[in-house]
């Protein structure tokens, strides 16, 4: 399995590093990616993470998933970077796994691949649509788009990923490690 996690400058911290975390723990490959030459991005509360890889260097048939991160900043970027849009139509087109959370749903939207139901950071639905928008709920599958709310919904939208990609095994053991009883 092979995960691709994309962080642009403004990325939230929270999510970014607990998805990365929670999907190794897994012992799934996650690839950490920039935008562009520049390995090194600042997230939204100024703590910079080494990155491995430029998407542009990527493709959809080398992926299991794609899962976007939020925060304002590093979510504009995503949605306006020509190489993540493409990866996401690609993935898309191929049935392949995608997942985003907070303010990441809207990369999705412009893309055009977020499907009907979904959730996000409150607020945000104002931005991509109202219609099929699901607030009461920390994690929504919809096809292939599995989206999340925000920070401190980060560890159960990880688990529900390790539980898609590797299992309800896998799922049910790194939760029971984690002491994730409210996901």
């Amino acid at each position: 399995m092979k995960v691709l996690v994309p962080l642009a400058k403004g990325f939230e911290e929270i999510e970014a590093i607990t998805i990365i975390d929670v999907l190794r723990r897994a012992d799934i490959e996650v690839l950490v990616a920039s935008l562009d030459k520049d390995t090194l991005v600042k997230g939204a509360n100024s703590i910079t993470v080494q990155t491995d890889i430029e998407v542009k260097d990527t493709n959809a048939d080398a992926l299991d998933m794609v899962v976007l991160p939020g925060g304002w900043d590093g979510t504009y970027a995503l949605a306006d970077d020509k190489n993540v849009q493409a990866l996401l139509k690609d993935m898309d087109a191929k049935g392949k796994n995608i997942g985003a959370i907070c303010a990441a749903p809207f990369a999705l939207n412009k893309a055009g691949v977020l499907k009907q139901n979904y959730t996000c950071y409150p607020s945000v639905e104002e931005q991509i649509r109202e219609n099929g928008y699901i607030s009461d709920k920390k994690v929504i599958e919809d096809g292939n788009v599995m989206t999340s709310r925000g920070p401190a919904t980060a560890i159960c939208f990880a688990l529900e990923i390790v539980k898609k990609l590797k299992g309800q095994e896998m799922y049910e053991t790194l939760k029971a490690g984690l002491l994730a009883d409210f996901c």
